[in-house]
């Protein structure tokens, strides 16, 4: 029962994995955050139910579970992860690529709106961030599950 609650504790851990990802390439917003609307609606009817959303974690553990065995182990942790990081460059790529060649420009990768994060996290308005005023805007993005830059 412990491997089973710590594989499942990792599994639910894997969909953070995306959110580290987004944060590492600039922490744009609407970058990976967790489980997308549709990957919890497994019916595709447009409405998430109770049991869609209890059975996401489940979900995730059985895809990660390649031999069927209920344990997941180094491997099937790492196939899981490199997944999951294929399928957040996927993303990326479709968000950032403004003119589809296929790459990512700096221009491209440039966050929207930096002034906007540094007007924000600037609460005194003195023109500069101390550390109590970062620490304070960082636990604002993850509280809220964006940034705003």
């Amino acid at each position: 029962m412990k491997k089973i609650l710590l594989s499942s504790t990792v599994v639910i851990g894997l969909s953070a994995f995306g959110a580290s990802l987004a944060h590492a390439e600039g922490g744009q917003r609407g970058g990976p955050r967790g489980p997308s609307f549709a990957q919890i609606d497994a019916n595709g009817d447009g409405a998430l139910t109770m049991e869609e959303f209890q059975n996401q974690a489940s979900n995730k553990f059985e895809e990660a579970d390649t031999n069927g065995d209920g344990q997941l182990d180094v491997e099937e942790l790492t196939a899981a992860a490199e997944r999951e990081r294929g399928r957040m460059i996927e993303r990326l790529m479709e968000r950032k690529d403004t003119n589809g060649d296929g790459m990512l420009s700096m221009e491209e990768m440039a966050p929207r709106d930096p002034g906007r994060f540094f007007e924000k996290a600037d609460e005194d308005g003195n023109g500069e961030i101390s550390q109590e005023e970062w620490d304070a805007a960082k636990g604002k993005m993850r509280g809220h599950g964006h940034a705003d830059n």
